[in-house]
């Protein structure tokens, strides 16, 4: 096929799949065209190019198949063209003389496809993420974010991934997992991308920007996974109460990796008065506080740090539970989701007026997207949570601050 047929022939049906004409839904007549113009042909307005001939050559020979109507500009018939027109009776002949399968056929069988699924990824976020891809290809409206309609075994790979996620109950690595559930290695990280996404919309992983935190939360490790530890306690490792490790003696206090966090036991000072959550590691390393354990939890913590704040909280009820973080959205959406999955209730730290009003010089303007999801935060919050008054602030100041600017 030349190349002007290719390019012609596409061109109309890409907007004629856009229209209501393909799904017959339209109710006023529609014509589908592609105009001749120095932004969709400026070949053909070059005097130097032989494009001119090529494209009049071509146009006559589609034209002689029945595939579109031509329109010459007002008296200058058969020498500059205006647009032609597909001619929709004769479509089905046009996408099978370019080799292409018409997008209603390809969302029937999508559609067909995803209700197969449906039975069998029923998971939280799989099935949300089906309910919307069936409306939404219901409805005529793309899904190109997530998935093609005709690569049907990546739909396939990528609903599977999401519910093999949810569903994973060993602590492995990626690629460990990968091979596991697609039998290569390198399959979950190709899908990482959109499975991010997918866990961000329908997942509650909202404010999470990291794909592998994401994973880590189920378990899932892109590298070995280290809680770090500092302030004061004994650190015990097994059953062993022999020998202890002081985590006063550590200034910059230790990492601990996932594996060895099931065989920890801490044992408070009598000093001990608070377990503190830190979100971002250079906050973490520059941060002390006496009389206090401090964890970095990383943004979004995952179950290693789950387990390791609920095992420390049936040691030690009575101590105060704080959480500091950024003073944005994503910092108490991260709050939020601390109190929820672990069943303390933490207290913010420094994420108050106060700080915003004390480092306003270096807090930053509030986005379309930071506006808009602290409206959907207040609104959610029902004005019964510990640090509304801040988020009002926030609002009427159009201001956010990042953690690491707040200093002891």
């Amino acid at each position: 096929m030349a190349l002007y047929e290719k390019r012609i022939l596409n061109a109309l049906l890409d907007s004629y799949e856009n229209s209501l004409l393909s799904r017959k839904e339209n109710k006023v007549a529609v014509h589908i065209s592609f105009p001749f113009t120095r932004k969709t042909t400026p070949e053909y307005f070059d005097e130097s190019s032989l494009a001119y001939e090529d494209i009049h050559a071509c146009v006559w020979e589609l034209e002689g198949k029945g595939f579109i109507a031509v329109q010459w500009k007002k008296g200058k018939e058969n020498h500059i063209l205006q647009k032609v027109l597909l001619r929709e009776e004769n479509a089905e002949l046009v996408y099978r003389y370019v080799g292409r399968i018409p997008k209603i056929k390809q969302e029937n069988s999508t559609l067909k496809l995803l209700a197969e699924l449906s039975g069998v990824y029923q998971t939280p976020a799989a099935a949300a993420f089906l309910q919307y891809l069936t409306a939404r290809i219901s409805s005529g409206q793309s899904v190109k974010e997530y998935i093609e309609l005709q690569d049907e075994q990546k739909i396939r790979r990528l609903l599977k991934a999401v519910w093999a996620v949810e569903t994973n109950e060993e602590t492995c690595y990626i690629r460990e997992f990968s091979i596991r559930q697609f039998g290569d290695s390198k399959e979950m990280e190709s899908l990482l991308g959109v499975t991010g996404k997918v866990f961000r919309r329908f997942g509650g992983k909202e404010g999470e920007a990291d794909n592998y935190a994401i994973l880590a939360d189920y378990s899932i490790y892109h590298t070995p996974d280290y809680v770090y530890l500092k302030g004061e306690g004994t650190l015990y490792f097994g059953e062993d109460d022999s020998t202890g490790l002081e985590l006063s003696s550590l200034r910059q206090g230790i990492g601990v990796s996932g594996e060895d966090i099931a065989t920890l036991r801490i044992k408070r000072k009598p000093t001990t008065q608070k377990v503190i959550t830190i979100e971002n590691l250079t906050t973490f390393f520059g941060w002390t506080e006496v009389n206090s354990i401090i964890i970095y939890l990383g943004g979004y913590h995952n179950t290693v740090r789950r387990e390791l704040l609920q095992s420390i909280y049936q040691h030690m009820p009575e101590a105060e539970y704080l959480h500091f973080g950024d003073i944005d959205v994503g910092g108490f959406e991260i709050y939020e989701d601390l109190c929820r999955k672990t069943g303390i209730r933490f207290r913010p730290y420094h994420m108050g007026i106060e700080e915003l009003q004390k480092y306003a010089g270096y807090a930053k303007k509030l986005t379309a997207n930071d506006r808009k999801r602290l409206e959907e935060l207040i609104k959610k919050s029902d004005g019964n949570c510990p640090y509304m008054e801040v988020l009002t602030y926030m609002k009427e100041k159009g201001m956010k601050l990042e953690q690491e600017c707040v200093q002891k």
